[in-house]
């Protein structure tokens, strides 16, 4: 009998077009879960990750009107590991169990983005693994675009996160962006159909979905 969902895990380095991939999958017909949306609204005022983050840091890093100063702490965690690691330790917890009830309440074929599955130790949450590539000199360079900011501090974001080489080794699948966003497209439409017939079973390991 097939069971009532599959779960793939969706990560990516930044900029690597996690946020696309998930769009097309969801167009598709697929249940999405955003771990970066979850984060956004818990992070709001009086939320669990506002609350987890002020306990951690101080007052400190709200702004004028109690909100998380997002910039402020982005310029101190990712330039301080110990900064980092104490956030993770704040507002991921939160996350997580979030994600898990939105998983819980899904059927069928279920897709998470999660940006920091492998360095979480998250794989074994989910039936299958997808990694979303792109060279290093391109994803700088749409993150430099997307969120104005230096080479320096996008250099400093991805240097947090784990090098490509390491979560390709652990991904059971991968999407390759480093083309057009139709290309990708593509990319996400023949895997959506391969696992929508391999839903009930587990999907081959290490599989390129390349044009």
């Amino acid at each position: 009998m097939k069971p009532a969902r599959f779960v793939l895990g969706l990560t990516g380095g930044i900029g690597s077009g996690k946020s696309a991939a998930l769009a097309e999958f969801a167009r598709l017909g697929a249940s999405v879960v955003d771990a970066d949306e979850i984060a956004r609204a818990q992070a709001r005022r009086g939320g669990p990750g506002w609350r987890g983050v002020v306990r951690a840091f101080g007052r400190g890093v709200l702004d004028a009107r109690g909100e998380l100063d997002r910039a402020a702490l982005a310029a101190r965690v990712f330039s301080d590991a110990a900064a980092r690691r104490r956030l993770e330790r704040a507002a991921h917890p939160p996350i997580l169990r979030e994600l898990s009830r939105r998983i819980a309440r899904a059927r069928g074929l279920v897709v998470a983005d999660v940006p920091l599955l492998f360095e979480g130790g998250l794989e074994r949450r989910f039936d299958a693994t997808a990694l979303v590539t792109c060279p290093l000199p391109e994803r700088l360079r749409r993150v430099r675009r997307r969120d104005g900011i230096s080479a320096a501090d996008a250099a400093r974001r991805a240097r947090a996160q784990w090098p490509e080489r390491r979560k390709r080794a652990l991904a059971d699948l991968r999407l390759d962006n480093g083309g057009s966003r139709a290309a990708l497209r593509a990319k996400v439409r023949r895997l959506y159909a391969g696992l929508t017939l391999l839903h009930g079973g587990t999907p081959n390991g290490n599989a390129d979905q390349n044009a």
